[in-house]
């Protein structure tokens, strides 16, 4: 799924290890959510989405993964 992780976590020049400290997750897992590699679960994604100050929509793109389906 699309995200803009990468983007409001530079927005406040946060290190990918100050994030993942922040949610209580790896490292590892900032780096694949970034890259829209791992979708995270409900609970993690509102938890992102409290710590940016956002709605989980201004964050996770809800029709990429729908897109992502269609195709195969």
């Amino acid at each position: 799924m699309k995200n803009s992780v990468k983007q409001h976590r530079l927005s406040r020049a946060w290190s990918q290890e100050d994030l993942a400290t922040r949610l209580n997750i790896s490292r590892q897992t900032v780096i694949s959510i970034e890259k829209g590699k791992f979708d995270p679960s409900l609970p993690l994604a509102f938890q992102i989405a409290t710590l940016f100050e956002v709605t989980i929509e201004k964050i996770f793109d809800p029709t990429s993964q729908i897109d992502n389906d269609t195709d195969t």
